[in-house]
């Protein structure tokens, strides 16, 4: 296992997170507790020593079982890790009657690590309205009294959502987690979003590096033009050796779901093989060209945006409908989108097409918004 240094300690490079663990018959909220244990069992003889899981995850028994499953090692030889659940608007009152929950459930006297969950905008103004629901607050103070050894916090909002949470409590933010992977490095501004923690020397701890199992394997062109600079390397481990290349990259969680995806990992993280520039060329070409494939190819030149009488923010759209398209659903383009007034969302369109008129990329947005509003229904 290869380690990285954050504040005085050694954090294992692979951490164990606690999202997608084997579950009995296709059922999330099923998990198989016996395999969990034995794949927890593995991981601290091979060196793994960082457990990430979170109030929601495996409707709400992921906590419970981690804490069984962690329960026969001494506390000092792990660092755990869970989250304030704000992606709930229903939560946001309740901080301290969950973190108190969170410790019991866990079986546990403090957190090592504890994160706002899911930084984004449908919550970034509560987690900012410290005087209404007093997140921060609270956090804070059981940081004081050593219930909470590192603070910080999940993102998956735009850049422009992370830069207020930094604007307010940056200074006393000490990690932040990404959805980060070689998709995303541009996909979701993650380039970006990396480059303006590294001004605030904030360590980014990855979630989603092979983004939900679409990085464990690729096209047959794709996978052989890359077994050509590495023919020893397994397709997964690409995704993970451009995560070892970004300098700030302290922490890279993988949601394992069967013994075999934790041996292969293990593998992976033995060494430090960080990429080439040549290969980091090659594998970004291969990010460009699968990104491509029905997506719109707007370069958010905002030619657009002037020339629309409901003042759609039409590039963010566009941004939106091309996530919500190459995912095949998924949360983030919902989440953003419920945060915006009616009249700001893609069915506000009235299909004028001023907006194409002026369109460099020549993209036909009134028929996109249409697909858009039918696809979120």
């Amino acid at each position: 296992m290869i380690y990285r240094d954050f504040q005085g300690m050694k954090l294992s490079a692979l951490g164990f997170g606690a999202m997608r663990l084997p579950v009995i018959d296709g059922d999330d909220s099923r998990i198989d507790e016996a395999m969990t244990m034995r794949m927890v069992d593995t991981a601290m003889k091979n060196g793994i020593n960082y457990y990430d899981t979170a109030w929601g995850y495996h409707g709400a028994q992921s906590e419970p079982v981690m804490g069984r499953a962690l329960a026969g090692y001494p506390r000092e030889s792990f660092y755990l890790a869970t989250k304030f659940p704000g992606y709930d608007a229903a939560n946001w009152g309740k901080v301290e009657e969950i973190f108190e929950k969170q410790l019991e459930k866990l079986g546990v006297e403090y957190f090592d690590f504890y994160l706002f969950h899911n930084v984004c905008e449908m919550n970034i103004d509560a987690y900012l309205d410290d005087e209404k629901y007093g997140i921060y607050s609270y956090l804070m103070k059981q940081k004081e009294n050593g219930r909470i050894r590192h603070l910080g916090f999940s993102c998956h909002g735009s850049i422009d959502v992370l830069r207020r949470f930094l604007d307010a409590y940056g200074d006393h933010m000490e990690f932040c987690q990404l959805q980060l992977n070689y998709l995303d490095w541009t996909f979701q501004n993650g380039k970006e979003k990396v480059d303006l923690l590294a001004e605030r020397n904030i360590p980014v701890w990855v979630m989603e590096p092979l983004r939900g199992g679409k990085l464990a394997s690729l096209n047959p062109e794709y996978e052989a033009e890359l077994k050509q600079l590495r023919p020893e390397e397994e397709i997964p481990a690409w995704a993970f050796r451009f995560l070892q290349s970004i300098p700030s990259v302290t922490m890279i969680l993988s949601g394992m779901s069967n013994e075999e995806q934790l041996a292969k990992n293990l593998v992976t993280f033995s060494e430090d093989k960080k990429l080439s520039e040549t290969e980091q060329k090659a594998l970004m070409s291969i990010a460009d060209r699968m990104l491509a494939v029905g997506t719109v190819p707007c370069t958010a030149c905002h030619y657009c945006v002037s020339h629309c009488p409901m003042g759609l923010d039409i590039p963010k759209l566009l941004s939106l409908y091309n996530e919500h398209i190459y995912t095949g659903g998924g949360f983030i383009a919902p989440m953003a989108l419920a945060a915006l007034p009616e009249d700001k969302k893609p069915q506000a369109c009235l299909h004028c097409r001023s907006c194409e008129q002026v369109c460099p990329q020549q993209i036909k947005i009134s028929e996109v918004f249409t697909d858009f509003a039918e696809k979120l229904g």
